[in-house]
């Protein structure tokens, strides 16, 4: 799982998916700060999970996420399953469709529609995020 946090709302979320795809017999994850993150640990996932918050004009992080985003060819998602998430502010969550359509055009398989939870994370939305990491695993 390779996310982007500035405020921890999505790092909260990411670690609720962390526990649901633990929550599944042997299994194990990864959870990798962008930054640190390359293409490897795509590459060699069985299944993929991102998340970033919106920002700016409901765009990815710009920095660090949406380059990553961007290095990644069909070689490295095509036909894997995959789970988008992520925080906002504002909005209605243009940045995640984008996200999805971008993720689908390079062959992923998504899980589910991309998870968004309004500021920071309440127990229902921690409770959604923990569903998708076992919706993940099960795929």
């Amino acid at each position: 799982m390779i996310y982007w946090s500035g405020t921890g709302n999505t790092e909260q979320m990411a670690e609720a998916v962390v526990q649901g795809i633990k929550s599944q017999e042997d299994v194990s994850v990864d959870l990798v700060a962008v930054g640190s993150a390359s293409k490897q640990h795509v590459a060699e996932a069985h299944a993929i999970a991102f998340g970033c918050p919106s920002m700016g004009d409901e765009v990815l992080e710009e920095s660090e996420m949406e380059p990553f985003v961007k290095s990644l060819a069909a070689e490295d998602v095509s036909g894997k399953p995959l789970a988008l998430f992520g925080s906002y502010g504002w909005g209605e969550g243009q940045w995640m469709r984008d996200w999805e359509d971008r993720m689908k055009g390079l062959g992923a398989k998504l899980v589910a529609e991309g998870l968004i939870l309004q500021e920071v994370p309440q127990e229902d939305g921690l409770s959604r995020c923990r569903e998708l990491g076992e919706k993940l695993v099960q795929a």
